[in-house]
């Protein structure tokens, strides 16, 4: 079963509780893919998440490096920029399958432009312009169920199932 849901995101402190709930819950293996136009709010989500995750660190978009990584968490974070890889041997080159299957999470801007290259198993967030100048619509499809704080989502809940 796909779980699907859009929230409406009316501001920074949305997009902000938002990341704080995916960090809260969020468990090794995961990989979550950010589609969405320039501007939308990709990296702000994955300040948030690394905020939420107790990451410290300036975080910026890895764009030229393609990845960029933070360790001092609760969990390593594993952020990603795809729009400038040109081929799939630059991400393998990284090392991007042992990234996928490590012992952090993988947030991946861009993520539509490698999407084959994807596990089945990722949460998809979809960002959109809003009415407003700070209003984003947030999709999230994830065919593991919505991931609640305390609660097991994710590849661990799939294994169990």
């Amino acid at each position: 079963m796909i779980y699907s849901e859009t929230i409406k995101l009316k501001g920074p402190e949305d997009t902000e509780a938002l990341g704080r709930k995916i960090a809260e819950s969020a468990l090794p293996g995961e990989v979550y893919a950010l589609v969405g136009d320039l501007g939308t709010g990709k990296t702000t989500l994955v300040q948030a998440v690394a905020r939420g995750l107790g990451i410290e660190s300036k975080i910026l978009s890895p764009t030229f490096t393609i990845v960029q990584e933070y360790d001092e968490g609760r969990l390593p974070l594993y952020h990603f920029d795809v729009y400038r890889v040109s081929s799939e041997d630059d991400l393998f080159e990284l090392g991007f399958d042992e990234y996928l299957e490590g012992r952090g999470i993988c947030l991946i801007e861009w993520a539509d432009l490698i999407e084959e290259l994807l596990p089945e198993d990722i949460c998809a967030i979809f960002l959109d312009y809003g009415a407003s100048e700070d209003e984003r619509y947030c999709r999230i499809v994830s065919p593991l169920g919505p991931a609640e704080p305390g609660k097991k989502g994710g590849a661990a809940a799939a294994e169990e199932k």
